[in-house]
């Protein structure tokens, strides 16, 4: 099913911006991606445990190529590929999402969203 998407707005001088200015543009507005936090928490655990990409790889049962492309981010891993990773690092799938959620997390959230935020986790209880 195709979307319809609109063109970008033409620029003051009458010449439309790059695609790929386009795509970096919704990106930085959007902010970061999950896939890209996780791999650079992955990236910290891997480094305080003085760790190189064969050492973490071989325990997980990934190939280094791999876990190098989870931790620039341009992996979108499986929960299982994730979870494997996380056990090799020493700590829990839990944590290592946790640690995820409040790097994407902004420094002031505003007191409706933390409350419904704090319902939701108290739900999930």
């Amino acid at each position: 099913m195709a979307e319809n998407i609109a063109p970008p707005a033409p620029r003051p001088d009458g010449l439309r911006p790059a695609p790929d200015r386009d795509r970096a543009a919704a990106r930085r507005e959007r902010g970061p991606l999950w896939r890209h936090v996780l791999g650079d928490q992955l990236r910290a655990l891997r480094h305080a445990r003085a760790e190189t990409l064969s050492e973490t790889a071989g325990r997980a049962g990934v190939s280094p190529q791999y876990l190098s492309e989870m931790e620039r981010g341009t992996k979108e891993p499986s929960s299982e590929m994730i979870a494997a990773v996380a056990g090799a690092l020493d700590v829990t799938l839990v944590d290592l999402t946790l640690g995820v959620a409040q790097s994407l997390q902004p420094s002031h959230v505003d007191g409706a969203r933390a409350a419904t935020c704090r319902s939701a986790y108290a739900l999930a209880a």
